[in-house]
């Protein structure tokens, strides 16, 4: 079996690849919930756009639930500082992900306008509010959360939730909601026909522009806009069980640029993010769904190795005490732990990822006003 060194940096992996899953998937259902109130001019067009998603939505938050799971099992160090620092901004994200279930249920269950109409707009909100602030709460990480250790490892939190709505924090949410938006755009640019596949063809378009210039502005905010990044100046033994507090943090500037020094290769997830919003726009241009959706993905893949690939090997970067930030190799479980994961991991993640295909398979297609028209009790 792998040593331990080895089997930090593969969860490190792991849980990146379980919340590029999450991004894909769930994204563009985020993504369309958001469009709904603008891309559906009447009932049964916002209606076609709902079906389009309501198959696969509580499925693909699978991947959601995994990646907590996994950061519960693989950093719980990391779990208890995000949850109990982030407190409320998790928790607006839970009561949002909460309208979904319910809106989708009972959206039509009553033929009633203001009813209906209440609950499209409880649907955006519920799409808008976590895409948001998870890019929110990516750029805090760029900037460093304010949380320390002390000596038996209890972490306290000195911000709150509005110190979390910084300029760059505010970017990086835009970057965030926008690449869902194009994301889900895409998605029904393909799902749909008609008056919707050309009013989210126009919707991608412009989010694919804005993308571009958020996620290229927010990079070069990162280079000249003097936000310091973290660098381990002690030496240690990888493959040991670390205390977080025993090694020595000093601050970089420009910020977590290093790692893009010393590894040119890694400059690929940038260059793939920027060519991901391009290849949207332009398959959006082109009226190709199929092209614009795998830009969109593209684009989430490139952002989200990015991130992770300029803050490595931290995880959770602390901006009040740096010795007290979170990285690869001193807040992860056992290594008993981590085997008995990895194992778990290899099973079940290819059965969620060939299930959730297999779905996607089976219930593919256009969905169009006369569907609806025909089946006014049978769907969403």
């Amino acid at each position: 079996m792998f040593d331990y060194e080895t089997l930090k940096l593969i969860w490190w992996v792991l849980v990146g690849v379980l919340l590029i899953g999450f991004a894909l998937t769930d994204g563009f259902d985020l993504g369309a919930a958001m469009l709904m109130p603008f891309v559906g001019r009447n009932d049964n067009e916002r209606r076609v756009v709902i079906n389009t998603i309501a198959p696969h939505w509580d499925g693909n938050q699978v991947w959601l639930i995994t990646a907590g799971g996994a950061l519960f099992a693989a950093w719980p160090l990391v779990y208890s500082a995000a949850f109990s620092g982030l407190y409320w901004a998790l928790l607006l994200v839970l009561f949002a992900l909460f309208v979904r279930p319910v809106g989708f249920d009972y959206r039509s269950k009553l033929e009633n306008t203001r009813w209906r109409q209440s609950w499209d707009w409880g649907l955006f909100v519920g799409g808008l509010v976590p895409s948001l602030v998870f890019g929110v709460a990516f750029g805090n990480l760029l900037l460093g959360v304010p949380f320390q250790f002390d000596d038996t490892l209890r972490s306290s939190y000195q911000g709150n939730f509005w110190q979390l709505l910084s300029p760059f924090g505010l970017l990086a949410g835009v970057v965030s909601l926008s690449m869902l938006g194009l994301h889900g755009g895409s998605w029904l640019m393909m799902r749909t026909e008609g008056a919707i596949a050309r009013r989210s063809r126009r919707a991608t378009q412009g989010l694919s522009l804005v993308f571009l210039l958020a996620f290229i502005g927010a990079g070069a905010w990162l280079l000249f806009g003097g936000i310091q990044g973290l660098a381990i100046t002690s030496t240690f033994d990888p493959g040991a069980a670390l205390n977080p507090l025993a090694k020595t943090v000093a601050a970089t500037n420009p910020g977590w640029t290093a790692n893009y020094h010393a590894h040119s290769l890694t400059v690929i997830a940038p260059l793939l993010g920027i060519f991901g919003g391009l290849l949207a726009l332009l398959g959006a241009s082109a009226g190709q769904g199929r092209t614009a959706f795998l830009g969109s993905s593209l684009a989430i893949v490139g952002a989200l190795c990015t991130a992770g690939f300029a803050l490595f090997p931290f995880v959770m970067p602390s901006s009040l005490d740096p010795a007290s930030s979170l990285t690869v190799w001193d807040a992860v479980s056992s290594h008993k732990t981590l085997v008995i994961m990895l194992i778990a991991a290899t099973i079940f993640v290819p059965l969620i990822l060939c299930y959730t295909l297999w779905c996607y398979a089976k219930m593919w297609g256009k969905v169009t006003t006369a569907h609806i028209e025909h089946n006014p009790h049978g769907l969403y």
